[in-house]
């Protein structure tokens, strides 16, 4: 099956990337969220932990009640071996993406960090060839190459000072474990259920952080411009972090790694445009055309994945009904 082919048909390629819009805009929110509650006090790691340790308990409390055969991982099987695949998705996904970026960010610019950390989609649509062996369109080399110059267009990245190594390292660290995210993702919505490997995973992340920086240490009852810090992190918490994890995976059973990890790159628009809005940070003319060029580069990734645009993987014929199959199994009981 080519790395571009949607599951489900033209129907299931626009669930998709409906989600993987929503999980951008979600995504999007927490910075905007959780620099107020920095600036009353609290230090970036206490934010994160707090964020996903209250998401962690939202997941595994509604996922228990609602579906707890979700929670059940067997070893072997048709399905993921045993705890790897949510505990891989935790330390990658949730611990490593935001905590690298983290180190980065306080070490070089933040439109340095991001653009670095933003390259993830090469390296997801570098393995979805190499280690996959499937045959991306040209299209979508060109539409990530085009999103990747918005990114950077976007981040003022010309501005930058000298760089600092372990800050230019911890961003790289940060795009591999952003790229493991969608491409663990991918596998998770198509062989376990999304909601529990999302829980686990999360609860796992959770634990970690807490250990490097206990989440009932940072100051709840602070005001801040945009309301209580309690009321943003429970924000962050709900929207920015459990919706933004769900409608992420939950769309990786519509679409490839290779192009919702390009969507993904919405983030950072949604990001400054809420920054700009809302916190009265400055929004110039360059960064907008550099938004419109990101845009431009994620809509030809979206085109160039539609059905009939994807050539199938070399050697490799796909079998009759292989498709519908494969939608109807992606996840028990998930609709």
């Amino acid at each position: 099956m080519s790395g571009l082919a949607p599951v489900g048909g033209a129907g299931g390629l626009g669930r998709g990337t409906s989600l993987a819009v929503l999980s951008s805009i979600a995504f999007g929110t927490s910075g905007v969220l959780a620099k107020p509650v920095m600036a009353a006090g609290a230090a970036p790691a206490q934010v994160t932990s707090a964020r996903i340790a209250l998401a962690a308990v939202v997941l595994l409390v509604g996922t228990a009640v609602l579906r707890p055969r979700a929670l059940r991982f067997a070893a072997g099987g048709s399905g993921p071996r045993g705890w790897a695949l949510p505990l891989g998705y935790g330390l990658f996904a949730v611990v490593g993406a935001p905590l690298l970026f983290f180190v980065s960010a306080s070490r070089i610019p933040v439109g340095i960090a991001m653009l670095l950390q933003f390259t993830a989609p090469v390296l997801v649509a570098l393995w979805v060839r190499l280690v996959r062996r499937a045959v991306l369109p040209t299209a979508a080399w060109w539409g990530t190459a085009i999103a990747v110059v918005g990114l950077a267009v976007v981040g003022e990245v010309w501005r930058a000072p000298r760089l600092d190594t372990v800050g230019v390292v911890a961003a790289l660290a940060s795009a591999v474990c952003l790229a493991a995210y969608y491409l663990l993702g991918e596998r998770a919505a198509g062989r376990a259920d999304p909601f529990g490997v999302t829980a686990v995973g999360m609860l796992f992340g959770a634990v970690v952080l807490a250990v490097l920086s206990p989440p009932w240490l940072i100051p709840v009852g602070v005001p801040t411009e945009l309301g209580p810090s309690w009321l943003l992190l429970a924000v962050m918490a709900l929207f920015s972090t459990v919706v933004a994890y769900l409608a992420g995976i939950l769309s990786l059973r519509h679409l490839p790694s290779a192009v919702a990890s390009v969507i993904g790159l919405l983030e950072v628009v949604v990001s400054a445009a809420l920054a700009w809005w809302l916190l009265g940070e400055e929004l110039t003319a360059v960064q907008v055309a550099g938004a419109v060029v990101l845009l431009t580069g994620a809509a030809v990734v979206r085109v160039a994945s539609a059905p009939g645009n994807s050539p199938r993987t070399p050697g490799r014929a796909e079998a009759p009904g292989e498709r519908g199959r494969s939608s109807d199994s992606a996840s028990p009981g998930v609709g």
